[in-house]
């Protein structure tokens, strides 16, 4: 420790609490209460407090983490400043102890701020916090403390001083504490650090210092505490703010500056407060929203839309802000889940971005990316919140992935086609070329990028790493299909002509090479030597993807991605459970992830099978309240329905996966810009007699469409500014625009099924949907469900005057005009096949 620090120490044991140039300075104030209700009406998710369960509030310049118990860690990028708060309740008249932490009773989520409420019989405590939009330099989240009482009580505000900056920037040792006395016996605690110029201030308006050890005490670790006597006679009416702000220059870490900082937030916390509400308000009324029969899918559509943007973080000189891939309480380390910047995190989740409109995020996302873009072309994998405090570059992270340079002309194309803005093409035409170079330069023998250029997906592989995934194969031929459309957008007609002889290719040889006849199935990898790694993953899905491409032979794969072999009651695994390295809570051998739900929902709604896609889609939306409320997790068991420990909860592409399936699967939307076009094929769910996508871009307008079923149509209306001009289309079959309506022909028979999650700890054992086939006057399903179970499905009859008839299931009664369907399964151990035929 510095002999400036010890000093320091020295002093405040013997002389108390250290004044601001030898007078105390002015006093921080409580605040009169204001406000904190609702901010966007409905998009308030509040439930009983479950103290396992973690929550996150995260802004552009910090976070504050932790559990629902309502201990947390509170950061300012990139600084880590506290963890363990936790409190303690002394009431006057009432001799027992009280851990005010055993009392978290609700949360309360919207998209500006979270509110934890402590309840005891003598006394109410709200905690509500915020991490602001708009914060000033040094600062990034707040806390308000409301409290209300029978009598007085003290409240002892206990946390550890951590400032560790985040991985991987080195740190000093723990810091050290100063308290420094404001008027009115109140004050401010310093964290000390070893070097000048660093340091944090926390200050609590009417609070005391608790434990201050003498510099001659023994060493051991205590607490700092705030502690805060509450009289309700006097103080019923204020909120109790918790300030927190950073310095990094030895002018802005004085007294002086420490103190000025916090009373520029104090005085400011309630126009903070305003202000974030307003801009989440804003957010949510601007971007697309879903309106259907189904309250909770339109809660998490627009709640994925919030976690989405809650994920915008700046550098840390805060001249720029991109997409960080995720959060989550970081115990005794200063890795905050995923709390960093990804390429193919952040190019994945675009499609989402893109989609509900939200152009400024694309852009700033990419032009982030093409600033780490290496000389030969490559895209960035990885760069830390302090990537610019170390040597980065020598690193294994930035570049370690494969996968980010052919996802950049994917989500590009995509921002095109849906934006039309072909002049933030051209304005990085040459970046965008340099990339296209370094894929179609790095080249297995057969002409397909591979993994010799870092990993594809799989970071670990049992019996050893991939020489070329079909994961990375597929991408490349959608890759090379996109900067084909890129190119001729530019005018490189050239080029575009070469990058879809390229696609064609690629595409023919995946068939030669991956297909295997005797599994009809794709292949997980394919070895220099020929030989291929014959795994069932998932991975084919990614063929789907972009809606240009899809596999030869599907059928077969398809089937056993909707069955229990892969498909759990909460999500997809990554490969078959028959596989014999299968391992349920291995990151890459066997766990759940809702990326990968998206990716087979999406295949599935576009290869026809729309029963297991609106199954898979559901398991992501229903997640929104499972762990982290508003958020959708990274990762679950493979074997019960449970988030692994170390999930990260607030997860980039997870979010994304729930708006992506609706948009683009359900709804089946295709845009062209360019043509002011849009495709619709939807495949709405059969007890949907409506439906309505609000705001939902098209160029630089946007469009509402409104689904409404008439008979054996689906009537679709477009509406609002994009809606002049604007072409609709549908691949369905027989499908026509007339008079500024897209009419789509229904099936006489429609089938519906129920999706909810299970009860945490549950294996798998809800009906699944392997694959449902019409012809003319006939719809064939072929189901899987547990062994002397029954299972019941809805009918929907499009067609007036039907009969029909079912072989191996039974019909029932009609309510609301949909006809039950009870199918009894046979006698068996685990899951049984059933196939039902519905003729008319």
């Amino acid at each position: 420790m510095k002999t400036s620090v010890l000093l320091l120490m020295f002093c405040s044991a013997l002389c108390g609490a250290l004044p601001l140039d030898g007078q105390s300075s002015p006093a921080l104030n409580t605040l009169p209460e204001f406000p904190h209700s609702s901010s966007t009406g409905e998009m308030a998710l509040s439930r009983e407090a479950v103290p396992s369960k973690p929550f996150s509030v995260i802004g552009p310049r910090g976070a504050l983490l932790g559990e629902q118990n309502g201990r947390y860690e509170a950061w300012i990028f990139p600084w880590k400043i506290f963890s363990g708060m936790r409190i303690t309740a002394a009431m006057e008249g009432y001799p027992v102890p009280i851990d005010v932490n055993d009392h978290a009773a609700e949360i309360d989520v919207q998209p500006d701020h979270t509110t934890i409420t402590y309840s005891h019989a003598n006394f109410t405590v709200r905690q509500i916090m915020l991490a602001p939009k708009q914060s000033p330099d040094g600062a990034g989240v707040q806390v308000f403390y409301q409290i209300e009482a029978i009598r007085p009580v003290t409240l002892t505000f206990s946390f550890d001083p951590v400032m560790q900056k985040m991985w991987p920037a080195a740190s000093g040792g723990n810091p050290s504490p100063e308290w420094v006395a404001t008027q009115g016996g109140s004050g401010f605690y310093i964290l000390h650090e070893d070097l000048p110029g660093d340091a944090a201030a926390l200050a609590m308006p009417s609070a005391e210092a608790g434990i201050l050890a003498p510099y001659q005490e023994r060493a051991r670790t205590w607490p700092l505490q705030f502690v805060l006597h509450f009289d309700p006679k006097k103080d019923q009416d204020r909120l109790f703010p918790l300030l927190m702000t950073v310095a990094d220059s030895q002018q802005s870490s004085t007294k002086e500056g420490l103190a000025r900082s916090l009373e520029a937030l104090d005085s400011s916390s309630q126009a903070t407060y305003t202000a974030n509400r307003d801009y989440y308000r804003n957010f949510v009324q601007q971007h697309t929203n879903l309106d259907s029969p189904d309250a909770d899918l339109n809660a998490a559509f627009s709640w994925a839309e919030v976690a989405i943007d809650q994920l915008r973080v700046q550098t840390i000189d805060h001249k720029e802000e991109a997409l960080t891939a995720g959060f989550v309480g970081s115990g005794d380390a200063a890795r905050p889940g995923f709390g960093w910047f990804f390429g193919r995190d952040a190019l994945w989740s675009l499609y989402a971005v893109n989609s509900y409109g939200d152009y400024a995020t694309t852009r700033e996302e990419i032009e982030f990316l093409l600033h780490r873009q290496r000389a030969d072309g490559k895209i960035m994998h990885e760069w830390s919140q302090t990537a610019d405090l170390v040597d980065w570059k020598s690193l294994p992270y930035e570049y370690a992935a494969a996968d980010a340079t052919e996802l950049l002309p994917m989500a590009m194309n995509d921002y095109l086609k849906i934006s039309g803005d072909a002049a933030f093409i051209a304005s990085h035409w040459d970046a965008l070329a340099k990339a296209w170079n370094f894929e179609t330069s790095h080249d297995s023998a057969d002409g397909i990028y591979n993994n010799g250029q870092g990993t594809g997906w799989v970071e670990s592989w049992i019996p050893s790493m991939p020489q070329q995934e079909i994961y990375l194969a597929v991408l490349d031929e959608e890759a090379s299909q996109a900067f084909a459309h890129l190119a001729q957008s530019a005018g490189h007609g050239h080029l575009a002509a070469q990058a879809k002889e390229r696609a064609a290719t690629i595409r023919a040889t995946i068939e030669k090479e991956y297909f295997l006849p005797s599994s009809n199935f794709y292949a997980f990898s394919r070895n220099a030597d020929g030989t291929t790694d014959d795994t069932a993953t998932i991975f084919p899905s990614v063929a789907w993807w972009d809606g240009d491409s899809s596999l030869n032979h599907p059928d077969e794969m398809l089937n056993r991605w909707a069955s229990a072999e892969f498909s759990t009651d909460w999500g997809t695994r990554i490969l078959s459970d028959r596989t014999n390295f299968y391992d349920p809570i291995s990151y890459h051998q066997g766990t759940v992830w809702p990326l990968f739900t998206g990716w087979v929902s999406v295949a599935e709604y576009r290869a026809g099978r729309s029963l297991s896609g609106y199954a898979h889609l559901m398991q992501n939306a229903n997640l929104t309240w499972a762990q982290d409320l508003g958020a959708t997790t990274e990762l679950l068991s493979g074997q019960f329905y449970q988030a692994l420990g170390r999930s990260t909860a607030h997860q980039l592409w997870s979010s994304a996966m729930v708006i992506s399936p609706v948009l683009r699967g359900m709804f089946g939307l295709e845009w062209d810009a360019a043509e002011h076009s849009l495709n619709i094929t939807p495949h709405l769910p059969a007890n949907w007699n409506h439906a309505a996508l609000r705001r939902l871009p098209v160029g630089d307008k946007t469009v509402d469409l409104v689904f409404t079923r008439r008979g054996q149509e689906l009537v679709v209306e477009a509406s609002g500014a994009g809606a002049a001009g604007l072409h609709l289309a549908s691949h369905a079959e027989g499908a026509r625009a007339e008079g500024g309506l897209l009419r789509i022909p229904l099936p006489a028979v429609e089938v519906a099924i129920a999706q909810q999650l299970p009860p945490f700890g549950d294996e798998t054992k809800q009906m699944k949907v392997l694959d449902e086939k019409t012809a003319p006057h006939r719809l064939v399903l072929t189901l899987a469900a547990q062994g002397s179970s029954e299972q019941k499905l809805l009918l929907k009859e499009n067609a007036p005057g039907l009969k029909m008839q079912t072989s191996d299931a039974a019909l029932g009664a009609v309510n609301d005009g949909l006809r039950e369907l009870v199918v009894e399964f046979p006698a068996g151990v685990g899951y049984v096949t059933k196939t039902v035929t519905i003729s008319w």
